[in-house]
């Protein structure tokens, strides 16, 4: 394991060696199993350990496990690893790199690899050459414009403020952590109906979802109207990217040898993704604005350009210039999401098999944070609020999950009206 040090008159940091001991690090808290309402005792536990700091003193993680039967699981650990280690995607996988198949505990869990567009090897022709200037222009085009946007964000562009939107140290509150579980496969019905991909999906659910609960919210002082949006306001999510290249689950599995191919620490770019916040006739209509929006980020290299960026801002400025900017990428937008793929087979942590998981992350200076995480069949849809700003972080998840059932609901109806047609 490592620790932080620090050299040049406390200036800058560095990696080191450490011996762990286990005791400082693993705590089993000692609980009343017999409590009335094991999964309210767990939220407020983990609520208040967002108030509490990782002790500095000793390597940055900690594993609490509370022996507590919820209508989920038999017990839940919970895994608190400080952001300086690693970013999101190099910590969870690395933790899917420390467990191991139920059926086979021998095995490395299976995790699905991003399928490759087939594209022609052999066109050749005056259309094929002007359709790939094109494509080169799109990207230039749509990356200058981007970063264009980015940069504006930085220095003054807002999003509107809204019941969702945090103010001024945010990131200091206590934050409350929800989660609730959905079907894989549902997500997967409405992807091939609609040729979709299962982020196109998740970012419907997330614009569906997000204007039922402001629909609700608006409609707070004049209950009358059934759309009671305002005309017009801007809501962007901030979408950390990972930029590494797919190693497998084996090189993260051998981290810790020398000269491994996966490596510690954050590789990460941003973009922001705007969503349109309305009430459709259509539910669908939201899968498909976001895939169109997704599409258009696609063609686009923001997300590496922002990690060179900071890769620069670093080495010249430091790391206090690069964490001022991210502050300001964060505080100027609504929220954070992020879609993680897990394993496809139920897996054990050492013998212990694990029945859901629900990673998340806090600190930053936003209200809102919604992590989805697949795991065999199911995903689940983990938030993270300021219950100050969004006190009833329960009822936004259930706009969620309600959301994708309406997307079902809808292919059902549309598949028996084809097959009546004909």
């Amino acid at each position: 394991m490592f620790d932080v040090d620090r050299v040049i008159n406390g200036v800058k940091r560095k990696w080191i060696k450490t011996e762990v001991d286990l005791d400082n690090h693993v705590i089993v808290q000692q609980v009343d199993t017999q409590m009335e309402s094991p999964s309210q005792f767990i939220e407020d536990y983990i609520s208040n350990l967002t108030t509490i700091p990782v002790d500095s003193s000793k390597p940055l993680w900690e594993l609490r496990i509370l022996n507590l039967k919820t209508p989920e699981a038999e017990a839940v650990a919970i895994l608190r690893i400080h952001h300086s280690i690693g970013d999101g995607m190099s910590l969870i996988s690395s933790l899917f790199a420390c467990c191991r198949k139920s059926s086979d505990p021998g095995a490395l869990p299976t995790i699905p690899m991003q399928k490759q567009t087939d594209r022609p090897r052999h066109r050749r022709g005056v259309l094929w050459l002007l359709l790939s200037v094109w494509s080169v222009l799109r990207l230039i085009l749509n990356t200058l414009v981007d970063i264009s946007l980015f940069m504006a964000t930085i220095l003054f562009m807002k999003d509107t403020k809204t019941p969702l939107k945090g103010l001024s140290g945010v990131e200091h509150n206590p934050k409350r952590i929800v989660h609730q579980t959905v079907s894989l496969d549902d997500i997967k019905l409405v992807k091939n109906a609609m040729a979709v991909t299962v982020n196109d999906v998740i970012l419907g659910v997330m614009q569906a979802g997000l204007s039922r609960y402001l629909n609700r919210k608006y409609g707070e002082v004049d209950k009358s109207k059934s759309n009671n949006l305002p005309g017009h306001f801007r809501l962007r999510a901030t979408v950390l990217v990972n930029i590494r290249q797919a190693i497998g689950i084996q090189a993260l599995a051998d981290m810790m040898k020398k000269k491994s191919k996966a490596k510690w620490g954050n590789k990460l770019g941003f973009i922001c993704f705007p969503f349109t916040i309305a009430l459709r006739l259509d539910p669908l209509d939201y899968i498909r604005q976001a895939k169109t929006i997704a599409d258009r980020k696609k063609l686009s290299l923001l997300a590496l350009c922002t990690y060179l960026i900071n890769n620069c801002v670093v080495k010249l400025f430091g790391s206090k210039v690069s964490s001022c900017l991210a502050y300001r990428i964060f505080f100027n937008t609504t929220m954070s999401i992020s879609n993680v793929v897990g394993p496809v087979e139920e897996i054990s942590f050492f013998g212990h098999p694990i029945a859901f998981i629900a990673p998340t992350v806090y600190g930053h200076p936003q209200a809102l944070t919604v992590h989805f995480q697949s795991y065999i069949n199911k995903m689940s849809i983990v938030v993270t609020v300021d219950p100050n700003v969004i006190p009833d972080p329960h009822l936004l998840c259930d706009d969620f999950s309600e959301s994708l059932k309406l997307f079902k609901d809808a292919i059902i109806l549309n598949n028996s009206v084809i097959a009546n047609s004909n």
